[in-house]
C-alpha cells in the first residue's frame, strides 16, 4: 500500500495565507510577551539586590527574618480559618481566593460549590488620597444581599480606574448585577451588571469577587445578614 500524498509546507501557504499569518503574528507576541516579562523580571532581582547590598548584615538578616515570620504568620492564619470555616455549626460561604471557588457549606457539609474570579490587588485614588485594595483574606460577615432593582453608590475611584467620566450621581441601580452580597468592612460578591462601570467581562472589581448570576441566586436565599464568608 502506497503512502498518501503529503502536502509540503509551501503548497499548504499557498491555500491557507490567512491562518499562516495568523499563526505567525501569534508566535511574535507569544515571544514579545515572554521577552517583556523576563525583562521586568531582571529589572526586579537587580533592584532587590541593589537594595540589599545597601543593608548591613544585621539589616539583612532581620528583614529576611520578618519576610519570614510574615509568611509563616500569613500560613498559619489560613490554616485556622480553613479549619473553622470547615467545622463551623451554621451554614456559611467559603472562598479559597488561590483556586477560586466559592463553596457553600455546614459543619463539614458541601452544599453548593462553583467558580469565581478575583479581582486584583491595587492601589487606587490620586495622591495623597489613595486606597489600597487587598485580596480579602480571613472571616467576614454578610452585611446585605442586592438584586439588580437595589441601587449601589459606585465609589469615585471604579471610574477613574475605568477611564470613565466621574458622573454627577454614581447611584446605579444594578450596578452590581443581577445579584451582589455586600460584606462588612466594603468587600464586594457581585455578578457581571448588564449597565454601569463593571459591565464588563473583562474587568474585575479590585479587591471583590466576581460570580456567576445563577450560582450567587443559587446561594443567596441561604444568606442573611451576618452570614459568616471565610477567605483563605
Amino acid at each position: 500500500m502506497s503512502d498518501a500524498p503529503r502536502t509540503s509546507f509551501s503548497a499548504f501557504r499557498a491555500r491557507h495565507p490567512a491562518f499562516v499569518i495568523a499563526l505567525a503574528i501569534i508566535s511574535l507576541t507569544t515571544i514579545g510577551v515572554d521577552a517583556w516579562l523576563m525583562n521586568r523580571r531582571t529589572r526586579y532581582e537587580f533592584e532587590i539586590q541593589r537594595l540589599r547590598a545597601g543593608m548591613s548584615d544585621f539589616e539583612r538578616r532581620r528583614s529576611d527574618a520578618i519576610l519570614a515570620s510574615q509568611e509563616r504568620q500569613l500560613e498559619m492564619m489560613m490554616v485556622l480559618v480553613r479549619r473553622q470555616a470547615k467545622w463551623d455549626k451554621e451554614i456559611h460561604l467559603a472562598i479559597t481566593v488561590d483556586s477560586g471557588r466559592m463553596y457553600l457549606e455546614q459543619q463539614g457539609a458541601l452544599l453548593r460549590q462553583f467558580p469565581i474570579e478575583v479581582g486584583p490587588e491595587r492601589r487606587v485614588g490620586q495622591p495623597p488620597d489613595t486606597v489600597h485594595l487587598a485580596i480579602p483574606r480571613g472571616t467576614r460577615v454578610v452585611q446585605s444581599v442586592l438584586a439588580d432593582s437595589n441601587a449601589w453608590d459606585v465609589p469615585g475611584w471604579v471610574y477613574g480606574d475605568r477611564g470613565l467620566a466621574l458622573p454627577a450621581d454614581r447611584s446605579v441601580r444594578g450596578a452590581l448585577g443581577p445579584v451582589a452580597i455586600l460584606l462588612e468592612g466594603g468587600t464586594v460578591i457581585y455578578s457581571l451588571p448588564k449597565k454601569g462601570p463593571l459591565a464588563d467581562p473583562a474587568y474585575v472589581l479590585p479587591g471583590a469577587i466576581r460570580a456567576r448570576a445563577e450560582d450567587l441566586q443559587a446561594v443567596v436565599p441561604n444568606v442573611t445578614r451576618g452570614t459568616p464568608v471565610y477567605f483563605y
